[in-house]
């Protein structure tokens, strides 16, 4: 038998975290003197109390590893564990693209943002809208991508310029709101084959202040924080959806995306 001391060493958990999964029926011990209420534990122990420091060490919650420890079998402990380290993976992608986008504020501008202003024409287009959660808006644009790929592949419409969103207002304001994906298209001839979810439609001309993004979406805020600063400025905003145009998409996120503002027609 080992006294808490030992075990501590041999753990790398301190007494005041070994009482706490005492507590908690985390991690009991073998036995407790009834004379002076030292904890006592047993070498097999050294085993459990590792698995649990490096559960704790992914942030892993309390009732989470008495889950993964009471699991009846290595399948359901294992999607216990695969679930968090998917959260864990989440957030970390979270953290990350939030460092790169307070480094993006910390660089100095290698060069200044260029606007362009330009009148776009009502155009044809095959689109997906829906009203979505902010929260979800990255899982959306993933499967509306893949969804207006597979038609464009799949049936005699043909695309005439690449990939574009339309984003609400109230998509940003309300953290609710109306997001569609677009591919411009040749005509409004519905084919023969569903289109599922998506829809032909002509778009509305609009004019817009047009500025360019280069990266990826870690660094995309900066493009449309310079963008608003510019229409603002110049007093040319007027109510309407955001536009981007995505003009190449690479394999690691990163792309080119035209950004545009709506503004009053010169």
């Amino acid at each position: 038998m080992m006294t808490i001391g030992d075990f501590s060493r041999a753990t790398r958990l301190s007494a005041k975290t070994l009482r706490f999964y005492h507590q908690v029926g985390l991690l009991e011990p073998a036995r407790i003197d009834p004379g002076n209420g030292y904890r006592v534990y047993s070498a097999e122990q050294i085993a459990d109390a590792q698995v649990i420091r490096h559960f704790r060490s992914l942030d892993m919650p309390v009732q989470l590893i008495r889950d993964v420890l009471a699991a009846p079998d290595r399948t359901e402990r294992n999607a216990l564990i695969a679930a968090h380290l998917t959260r864990v993976q989440a957030q970390l992608e979270q953290t990350r693209a939030a460092v790169a986008g307070l480094q993006g504020l910390l660089a100095e501008p290698n060069t200044p943002l260029t606007v362009t202003h330009r009148s776009v024409p009502a155009m044809p287009v095959l689109v997906i809208r829906e009203i979505i959660d902010l929260a979800d808006l990255g899982t959306w644009y993933t499967a509306a991508t893949a969804e207006l790929e597979h038609l464009l592949r799949s049936s005699p419409l043909r695309a005439t310029g690449p990939r574009g969103g339309i984003w609400e207002n109230e998509l940003f304001l309300d953290e609710h709101g109306t997001a569609a994906l677009f591919v411009p298209v040749e005509s409004l001839d519905a084919p023969a084959e569903s289109l599922g979810r998506a829809r032909l439609e002509l778009l509305p001309a609009v004019d817009l202040a047009v500025a360019t993004h280069r990266g990826n979406d870690d660094t995309i805020a900066q493009v449309y924080g310079a963008l608003g600063e510019y229409v603002t400025r110049h007093e040319l905003g007027v109510d309407g959806p955001l536009r981007e145009v995505y003009l190449d998409d690479a394999i690691d996120g990163s792309g080119t995306t035209e950004i545009g503002w709506p503004i009053r027609r010169a």
